[in-house]
């Protein structure tokens, strides 16, 4: 897919969810991603207020949205600690939350308990007019496990749907992205994570129907064969 620069800065999540991040960091991925235009800033829950204070100070017509992670990033935290945590993250300005689907119920085959999971989350989501995305580690899913967890999203409609964390082996990948836009409603989108280090990794995830990329080197992914 052929991008524009800007047009690709506009899907991508400015990411950083390192433990041993500084403030300092956090002040500058929010600087960078008004500078280069990026959909979103994605920060652990602890940096959201910070996030939020750096960018009420920008005066721009296009901010970037403060998106955190919730039940990162295991997913088998207890419903009510994610819930709390997201709450927590909305009252303190957060307008998106990536949350890890609970992968030890899914893995052991409790589809009622991940589905409870995430419509308690997506519920709270939509009373808090805020965005939800599902990561569901694809790496970590065998085919039919993939497939059963897209069509409960298309039953409990999330906003999205994202590939990975980045912090449980492989990545996003093509046949994954695939897979779901095949799968998904139309109307629920993809976010591509983990492992995206090259321009035209990205733009073949974007063809193949990622609608977000999170990334932690959204620069460099700009800076090749920029147009």
């Amino acid at each position: 897919m052929d991008l524009s620069t800007s047009e690709l800065a506009a899907r991508i999540d400015h990411t950083a969810l390192a433990p041993g991040l500084l403030l300092e960091a956090v002040d500058a991925l929010c600087a960078e991603a008004v500078e280069y235009g990026f959909a979103g800033v994605c920060v652990p829950p602890w940096f959201v207020e910070r996030s939020v204070q750096n960018l009420a100070k920008v005066k721009s017509s296009r901010l970037p949205e403060v998106v955190t992670v919730i039940g990162f990033p295991m997913g088998y935290s207890a419903t009510a600690a994610k819930i709390e945590e997201a709450r927590r993250a909305f009252d303190q300005g957060a307008r998106e939350i990536d949350v890890v689907v609970n992968l030890a119920a899914l893995k052991n085959g409790r589809w009622s308990a991940v589905r409870d999971d995430l419509q308690s989350l997506i519920t709270l989501s939509a009373m808090s007019s805020r965005t939800i995305k599902v990561i569901v580690e694809s790496a970590m899913l065998s085919d039919t496990e993939l497939i059963k967890v897209c069509e409960l999203a298309n039953a409990l409609e999330p906003d999205f749907v994202k590939t990975s964390t980045g912090f449980n082996g492989p990545g996003a990948s093509l046949k994954a992205v695939k897979t779901m836009r095949e799968v998904l409603a139309p109307g629920i989108r993809i976010k591509a994570s983990g492992g995206i280090r090259e321009r035209g990794f990205a733009e073949e995830l974007i063809a193949a129907g990622a609608d977000r990329i999170g990334a932690s080197n959204g620069i460099a992914l700009l800076g090749e064969n920029a147009s």
